[in-house]
């Protein structure tokens, strides 16, 4: 008998540090290729946005899945070169002025004239640059020497979004073949699950990719007020910049601040205080109103479960995670109506399917 129990004993020990090693493999794995997976994961976000508009496109104008999909990623990819003009030539332009007139302000701004030199002058700003500037010096000339490992990071930045479109364009155009073989696999039942998970998964995608669009419009709209009102100069190129940067949740109206603001001190130091006081109070307004309440009806979820899940994920991974947490939520929020124990499933969202299936009341009498 004791030998049959020490037997067993063995078994699990055995098994108990299979498990922990297998575990820990495991980690390292993830841990060592975590650009990778990056990668996947955004490039599967990306498709899964896309593939419905293919879908659209090969079954009403284009019988090839491939041609469809290209067609897709170029009109995509035009968006973004259109965005990307409006945003920069302009800016290149202002920059290219600006460069014309730096030794006139920096001479202005060291004799404490203009309103740069003003505001330097107010913040003792100008004391401070010109007790220091032997050591401003020798910082201005210890920021050239990374610049190799910054364009570094210029390289593989690129490689980084190429490695994404194609693997997503790849996920978009073997999308019918996958689903197949994984519905032939899972069989009839089972296939009926996939199909309605794989289209709740997609709206879900797609819903948090609207949402997000209409609060970064209200965001470029009400800039655009503010910055006209106060006279910043190329408001509406500032309100496109800033309306691009607040596609990023939580940290994108900060950086949106930080451009429309110093545009509006460049100004005048009144536009410049007024643009940060209303980016102050706009952002607390999006983080804590708009975000829970447009993409809680966009995704389908709890306000509080939406900012919940942006501030966790942006804790635990970052930028990525606030980008990818509210449609990781809806996910599993699908999953759990469909694969969970039947107590923790959250009720299905009501609609008109939902309110004309509840059975009707007894007839009032009398």
């Amino acid at each position: 008998m004791s030998n049959a129990d020490d037997r067993v004993t063995a078994r699990h020990t055995l098994i108990v540090i299979g498990l922990v090693l297998a575990t820990a493999f495991a980690l390292a794995f993830v841990y060592a290729t975590r650009r990778v997976l990056v990668w996947v994961v955004v490039a599967a976000f990306f498709a899964v946005a896309l593939k419905p508009l293919v879908d659209r496109l090969q079954g009403r104008l284009v019988r090839r899945r491939a041609l469809a999909t290209l067609l897709v990623f170029l009109a995509a990819f035009v968006l973004v070169a259109l965005l990307a003009a409006l945003i920069l030539v302009p800016l290149f332009g202002e920059l290219g002025r600006f460069a014309d007139r730096a030794p006139d302000l920096l001479h202005d701004a060291r004799a404490g004239r203009g309103p740069l030199g003003q505001l330097l002058e107010r913040t003792g700003a100008r004391r401070y640059v010109s007790e220091h500037s032997d050591q401003l010096r020798d910082l201005g000339t210890r920021l050239r020497q990374p610049a190799v490992g910054v364009l570094r990071g210029v390289v593989e930045t690129v490689a980084g979004l190429v490695t994404v479109v194609v693997l997503a364009y790849l996920m978009v155009l073997e999308a019918p073949r996958i689903t197949r073989r994984l519905l032939a696999a899972a069989g009839d039942g089972q296939g009926d699950r996939l199909r309605r998970v794989g289209r709740e998964v997609s709206r879900t995608v797609t819903g948090y990719l609207t949402g997000n669009l209409l609060i970064s419009v209200i965001c470029g709209l009400l800039t655009y007020v503010v910055l006209a009102l106060t006279g910043v100069p190329f408001a509406a190129v500032i309100a496109l910049l800033v309306a691009v940067t607040d596609l990023i949740p939580l940290v994108g109206a900060t950086l949106g601040a930080v451009i429309a603001a110093g545009a509006g001190f460049l100004h005048s130091p009144t536009a410049g205080i007024v643009v940060l006081v209303f980016f102050v109070v706009y952002q607390q307004v999006e983080n804590h109103l708009l975000q829970p309440l447009i993409l809680s009806r966009a995704v389908r979820l709890n306000p509080l479960t939406v900012l919940v899940s942006v501030l966790l994920a942006a804790e635990l991974a970052g930028l990525l995670g606030a980008l990818l947490a509210i449609p990781a939520a809806g996910i599993v929020q699908t999953l759990l109506r469909e694969y969970g124990p039947r107590r923790l499933r959250p009720a299905p969202p009501a609609g008109p399917e939902t309110r004309s299936r509840r059975p009707a009341g007894p007839a009032p009498q009398g």
